[in-house]
């Protein structure tokens, strides 16, 4: 039976700690998927609703991005992507009663997962200026709100178009074609605090800035390593291809500060073996110091060319360019520097060696670990060099594998939704729909969270997303959004970002993956782009939450008539009425996308061309495969102080808190802990089970302080602490980013603890 929301929130001061466990899924998760599908949805709706998750027929998951097996299992899900999916099918409504109950105020001091269990909103809502509470608008007069702040604008740069993972091919496409008939390029999204590291590493070096397998190749590997992953959490059914490739004859390396329990064994709960004993996956666990990993691939590399026949010269010399320079730089690798930089032992280093010599074909999985530091873009470059080194770009069974955390965030991408768009795109949607695009590059989300400080940006426009929650330096972020004079969100559900607003905000309420989409041609399906480049149909099932929410590529379509008005050259009408007239534009703007409809059609839709995968042919600047050099960097630790790196709990996808329990690292009842290793404790005199406040140490001096956390001494790296966010973003300066891709560095924080207040 489904249950009401909570009235209070939960207290969260004493969280339970046990050790963490060795193993995931299994019959354990198994019970609690079914709990909190159930709680959300009743018994009825959730067998239904399940049954269609990530089928050929059915909808898309709206959590993470890994790809569906052409074979799939009737139960095609995990247990967090049928957490994502119970809370957007839930039966729980947040109507405009409930925010004439909630003032404002009352709701912005409310945690996000208080915020989120609340359920799907039903109206469109409106906050006008000085008012406390939000209050029922109609769509007509919600979007001549918009339309009038950003009539208001001097220039269409002063507006900021934000776009979360989940939004679909045809809504992302019509969302920047929208903009960019405004007249900006200002299109920031997740991926900029994400894997826009991982984008702008392998654009330069092979000439696409996605990974070259698809998830046959996992099953086809003889080395796989997960870098700076936890697919247990993050992406569990990535699990399952794991288990296959280990079957198959593949071994493991699981690089990481901190042992996961999904690297461990893995109990697929698809077979008999899994709920019981269960499959180890890991073979070999590097538990790298926090922010070394590009030095463990520049000394691997050296190892490499110093082993007579391990470099695959013919691969060198055909498809490659820049190898000397890269071979002395490699060359020069020191032990010493490399095993400070690591905390790794001699030994650990050579039998990763011995794995690597022994694999003709080899795949480097990551995430976040890689791409949220400063130095990430050439620790990834450091990987490619690593796979051209022995060939394993191009090979069935190898090649680079970035694991994108949102469902559509590559779709997205692909779409145009970037603030950088490459000209060829621009010249594209130029000759299709006859006017002129803007050329000067827009705002990244770092640069559009400066621009909203500093009075430049005075519209912020949010397609999905927890814009405040997920982006650095919350203060900071905060202060800059109530600057603006609008603020504008599609969503599904509450969160944080609709309770930090501008003078005015909005609230527009969208259809979810799970629900039909009637419009006036008939039903409708959406298109997404997996992790691995796979284009599929997603198809929603459910009647919709409330029969006044509108979807995605609805909104887009009236708010774009009512802002640009005769003006537009766009067809916006015939759009909204027939997503098929999109995706036929979508054929003629995009690579890869011709004839698209038809081929969307097949069950299970298509593989997008790669070039460095399907032909070793890389469009770079070269027309080759770009070897680098650049000096090894690392973070330097003060005396006294750690390195935290921010995490996901469990009961969590990215800032949607589904439960205040991390199961599989021991933590239940709260979230404000953070995780030492057992000799710092001691070394910094803080006891297990203490309270400390976390301050984070930059360059600028300011102070940013996250108080009250619990000490949980964990088997960390040493020098190394973990803490969930977002509840820890408070502590990541704005201008603490990755070199070249501008991504927030949330992994390498320097902190001190302090005791607490509250212990």
């Amino acid at each position: 039976m489904a249950t009401k929301p909570p009235q209070a929130d939960p207290v969260q001061d004493a969280p339970q700690v046990a050790g963490p466990q060795h193993a995931a899924a299994g019959l354990a998760a198994i019970g609690h998927t079914l709990r909190a599908a159930q709680r959300q949805m009743g018994v009825r709706r959730t067998m239904l609703t399940l049954l269609n998750v990530n089928q050929k027929d059915g909808f898309d998951c709206p959590g993470c991005a890994w790809p569906e097996p052409d074979h799939r299992h009737k139960a095609e899900f995990c247990e967090n992507g049928a957490k994502a999916v119970a809370e957007e099918a839930t039966l729980r409504r947040v109507t405009p009663e409930f925010f004439a109950a909630h003032p404002v105020a009352d709701l912005a001091g409310r945690s996000g997962y208080w915020l989120g269990q609340q359920g799907r909103l039903t109206h469109p809502m409106y906050l006008p200026e000085g008012g406390d509470h939000y209050e029922p608008v109609t769509w007509e007069r919600a979007f001549d709100i918009v339309a009038e702040e950003i009539g208001a604008l001097a220039s269409p740069d002063e507006a900021v178009f934000y776009t979360s993972g989940r939004t679909s091919n045809e809504a992302a496409f019509l969302y920047q074609l929208f903009a960019r008939e405004l007249g900006t390029n200002n299109l920031p999204d997740c991926s900029n605090m994400c894997h826009e590291s991982s984008g702008s590493a392998l654009n330069e070096t092979i000439g696409i800035g996605k990974g070259s397998v698809l998830l046959e190749d996992l099953h086809r590997a003889d080395l796989i390593i997960v870098a700076g992953q936890n697919p247990g959490t993050n992406h569990p059914r990535m699990l399952t291809a794991l288990e296959e490739a280990k079957a198959n004859g593949a071994r493991i390396i699981s690089v990481n500060p901190l042992p996961e329990a999904g690297l461990e064994r893995f109990k697929n709960p698809q077979t008999a073996k899994g709920l019981t004993a269960g499959a180890a996956l890991t073979d070999l666990f590097l538990q790298i110091r926090i922010g070394g990993d590009q030095a463990l691939f520049r000394l691997l590399n050296k190892l490499v060319l110093e082993t007579e026949g391990a470099v695959d010269e013919r691969f060198v010399r055909e498809h490659t360019h820049g190898f000397e320079e890269f071979a002395a730089a490699a060359r020069a690798a020191d032990w010493d520097e490399t095993l400070r930089a690591t905390g790794l032992a001699r030994a650990e280093i050579e039998r990763a060696l011995d794995m690597v010599l022994a694999s003709r074909r080899t795949i480097v999985c990551w995430a976040m670990g890689l791409t949220q530091h400063k130095h990430s873009v050439p620790t990834i470059r450091e990987v490619v060099n690593f796979l051209l080194l022995r060939g394993n770009i191009g090979r069935p069974g190898a090649g680079v594998c970035p694991v994108r955390g949102h469902s559509n965030v590559q779709g997205d991408r692909t779409m145009g939704i970037f603030e950088r768009p490459a000209p060829a795109f621009l010249d594209a949607l130029e000759e299709e729909f006859g006017f002129t695009p803007p050329r000067a590059h827009g705002y990244d989300v770092v640069r559009a969270i400066r621009a909203l400080r500093d009075g430049e940006a005075k519209v912020f426009f949010a397609m999905g997303g927890n814009f405040v929650s997920a982006s650095p330096d919350t203060e900071v972020t905060e202060a800059a959004v109530r600057r603006a004079r609008l603020t504008v969100h599609v969503s599904t559900k509450l969160n944080r970002s609709h309770v930090v607003t501008g003078a005015r905000a909005l609230i527009l309420p969208t259809l979810g993956r799970t629900e039909r989409d009637v419009q006036d041609s008939g039903e409708q399906f959406v298109t997404v782009e997996d992790s691995m480049g796979m284009v599929h149909a997603s198809r929603g099932r459910l009647e919709p939450a409330s029969g006044h929410l509108l979807s995605e590529p609805a909104i887009v379509c009236r708010l774009a008539r009512r802002v640009l008005g005769g003006r537009s050259v766009v067809p916006w009408e015939e759009f909204e009425g027939d997503y098929a007239a999109v995706r036929d534009r979508i054929a003629r703007v995009v690579p890869g996308f011709t004839d698209f409809n038809a081929r969307v059609a097949r069950p299970g839709g298509f593989a997008l061309p790669h070039a460095p995968r399907d032909e070793r042919r890389f469009p770079t600047a070269t027309g080759k495969a770009n070897f680098t050099a650049a000096p090894v960097e690392y973070p330097e630790l003060p005396e006294g102080r750690l390195l935290l790196q921010t995490l996901r709990s469990h009961d969590q996808y990215n800032t949607t808190i589904y439960g205040l329990d991390d199961r599989y690292r021991g933590i239940r009842g709260g979230r404000r802990v953070v995780l030492v290793n057992a000799g710092d404790a001691r070394a910094l005199g803080v006891a297990d089970g203490s309270y400390v406040d976390l301050v984070s140490e930059w360059k600028d001096g300011v102070e940013r302080r996250a108080p009250g956390f619990r000490v949980v001494v964990y088997p960390t790296a040493r020098g190394c602490a973990a803490a969930y966010y977002p509840e820890t973003n408070v502590l990541v300066p704005l201008d603490a980013t990755a070199d070249t891709s501008n991504t927030p560095a949330s992994k390498s924080v320097v902190v001190r603890l302090e005791q607490s207040a509250t212990d």
